[in-house]
Parts: C-alpha cells; sequence; structure tokens
C-alpha cells in the first residue's frame, strides 16, 4: 500500500431492529436484456473454469474463473456486469447457442432451447479482473437456505455452495449492452448504499476512487463477520449495518419498506436519518427493489438530488424469485433507468 492508498475508515455498525429474511430471489436479471439488434463481430459469450475458491466470509465465497475466453477480457472501470450462465442438471457445460449473428439473434436462440436444458441466468459483478494471470473474481453470497436474508437460495447459490476447481460456466459480457458507467470522482463527494449482493460493486466503486475523492457508504450485511476492508486512495467513510437474527417465523416480516423484519429496512433508516455534506453528489443504490426505489425517492424528493446523478438498480425482490415475472414497480424502474431519469 502506497502513501496514497488508504483502507476504508469504518465507523462501528449500528444494531438495527430484527430485519428477518426474505424469501427467495438472487440478483435480478436488468430488464435491459442484452441485445439491441446491432451487428457484432465477436459477440462476448464465453467458456470459463473455476480455478480457484475462497471463504472471504461465513455468507460469501470469491470464485476465480479462467480460461482462455478470459486472454482478451477488457473491463471498462469500476461496477462491471456480466452474465453468467449455470448448467442444468446432468450437464457438465451449460448448453448456449452458437455466437454468430447478432446479440438478439443470439438471445432469441437462447430462449428457444428447451426450459429443462436451457442454463439459468443470473448477473454478477465482475470484484477484480487480473490481466496478466487472465483470471476474473467474482462474489456470491451463500444464502441462508431456511431463512435467506437477501437474495436467493437458487441455482446459483447451490452452484457456489459446491463450486470447485474445473466446474464450467457460461458467460456473456463484458458488453457495452449492460454498460452504465459510473462517473467515480466527478463529484464533491459520492453516496453508495447497498445490502451483501451489492457488496461487490460498492468494492470496485470505492477502490476505483481517485486520490482526494471522497464517499459516504451504508452497507447492510448479516452481522459483523460480513464486514469487509477496502484500500483506496480516496477518502471514505463506511458504515455498517447489522441485521439481527432471524425471525422465529415468516408472519414477523412486514411488508412495508420500512416496517420491522423486511430487509434493507436498517440501511433505509440509516440514510434517511444522515448528516450529508455539502457541494454536488452522486448516489449509487443497489440491493432490495423496494429498499433501492424508496431510497431513491428519499434522495430526489426529501434531499434534493438530480435524478441524473441517482444510478440505482434493483438486484433481487422481498418474497419473490429471480424467474417470477417483474411487477409494475419493476417495469417502471426499468422505464426510468432506460430513460435515464
Amino acid at each position: 500500500m502506497t502513501d496514497k492508498d488508504r483502507t476504508a475508515h469504518t465507523e462501528p455498525a449500528e444494531r438495527a431492529e430484527n430485519t428477518g429474511r426474505a424469501e427467495p430471489s438472487g440478483p435480478v436479471e436488468h430488464t435491459d436484456t442484452p441485445g439491441t439488434g446491432h451487428q457484432a463481430a465477436t459477440l462476448p459469450v464465453r467458456t470459463v473454469e473455476v480455478t480457484g475458491v475462497a471463504r472471504i466470509s461465513p455468507r460469501m465465497t470469491r470464485v476465480t474463473f479462467g480460461g482462455p475466453d478470459l486472454a482478451d477480457l477488457a473491463t471498462a472501470g469500476p461496477d462491471q456486469q456480466v452474465k453468467l450462465y449455470f448448467p442444468r442438471p446432468g450437464q457438465r457445460v451449460p448448453q448456449l447457442p452458437a455466437t454468430d449473428g447478432d446479440v438478439m439473434s443470439w438471445y432469441g436462440a437462447f430462449l428457444a432451447i428447451p426450459e429443462a436444458e436451457r442454463p439459468w441466468a443470473r448477473s454478477y459483478t465482475i470484484r477484480a479482473h487480473d490481466r496478466a494471470r487472465g483470471t476474473i473474481d467474482i462474489d456470491f453470497v451463500l444464502h441462508d437456505e431456511e431463512a435467506p436474508a437477501a437474495g436467493d437460495t437458487g441455482p446459483a447459490t447451490r452452484w457456489a455452495r459446491t463450486a470447485a476447481p474445473g466446474d464450467v460456466l457460461g458467460m456473456f459480457g463484458p458488453s457495452a449492452y449492460f454498460a452504465t458507467p459510473v462517473p467515480v470522482g466527478t463529484a464533491d463527494w459520492m453516496l453508495l448504499a447497498g445490502d451483501e449482493t451489492a457488496l461487490p460493486a460498492i468494492g470496485t466503486l470505492i477502490e476505483a476512487l481517485p486520490e482526494g475523492a471522497r464517499a459516504l457508504a451504508w452497507i447492510e450485511v448479516a452481522d459483523a463477520a460480513e464486514e469487509q476492508r477496502f484500500v483506496t486512495a480516496g477518502e471514505v467513510t463506511v458504515r455498517w449495518l447489522h441485521r439481527g437474527p432471524a425471525p422465529s417465523s415468516p408472519s414477523d416480516c412486514t411488508d412495508s419498506t420500512d416496517g420491522p423484519g423486511h430487509p434493507g429496512a436498517p440501511l433505509l433508516a440509516a440514510v434517511r436519518g444522515a448528516v450529508f455534506p455539502g457541494g454536488s453528489a452522486l448516489a449509487w443504490l443497489a440491493g432490495e427493489a423496494s429498499t433501492v426505489r424508496a431510497l431513491r425517492r428519499h434522495l430526489v424528493e426529501e434531499r434534493g438530488f438530480d435524478k441524473r446523478s441517482v444510478h440505482f438498480s434493483g438486484y433481487w425482490r422481498h418474497a419473490l424469485t429471480q424467474d417470477d415475472a417483474p411487477t409494475e414497480a419493476d417495469l417502471a424502474e426499468a422505464r426510468e433507468r432506460s430513460e435515464g431519469a
């Protein structure tokens, strides 16, 4: 670590009300479905192989991927999204269409695969890219199978629990079709807020801050064992929020976004009660979808943030799985994102 690098300052976690645990889902696939019909010489569809697995906390594992298809991988800054494709039972390698044609035709061919054979698709953030070694790291939250707090106990979590060197996944990206560049360091300060599903992306954003850039981060996790350290050239304060134990029964979870038992309630309460610095601000929000929407409304309607300065994404949905149909709120969020609101 050089004199320009420092560990982000962390404040003691606030023991918030019990938020309980949500039902399913993993990171919700962003509704900007890959493809706009543009012709591409080579689609960014790859096969990646597990080369290493490391448990970085009780509920998170880091999987390192390598393989010839990563030799020409180009990443374009922090918060770089890819799609991972997980094999169905009985498959060692996920079945994916040939990469000829444009993105829309490829995606159509993917959807034409019989459902029982079609790989499960989930969106993830590249946590680190080692160009010299030709590898990438992706972090997986290992949700409690009986009482998931944030995200999914579905195929991605099941795969990550037993991932081992030699396992193979499909990958789409990085790609301009997914890219939503975050202009790190362009405002007087940056606000970061999310739960553990957003932790990998938040880590990349903090570590990308230039010298002198200021950021305040609020991160909701299960307990102190899930906290992480970040090395950055910026001036960062991280506020860790602990959810506490799971409720004794599903009925202990409320439907209210900020009510007891709702995932994201500690995060929402902390941001609402925070004193912000002056000057121009850039916000980045991700995690449970209804919490993210409530945070965005608070920043825009009550704190005076310009809509264009708030980057937001609902990674998963309380009491819904990844494969459930989008709700009206999900569709409204997608429209706002696509319009750059």
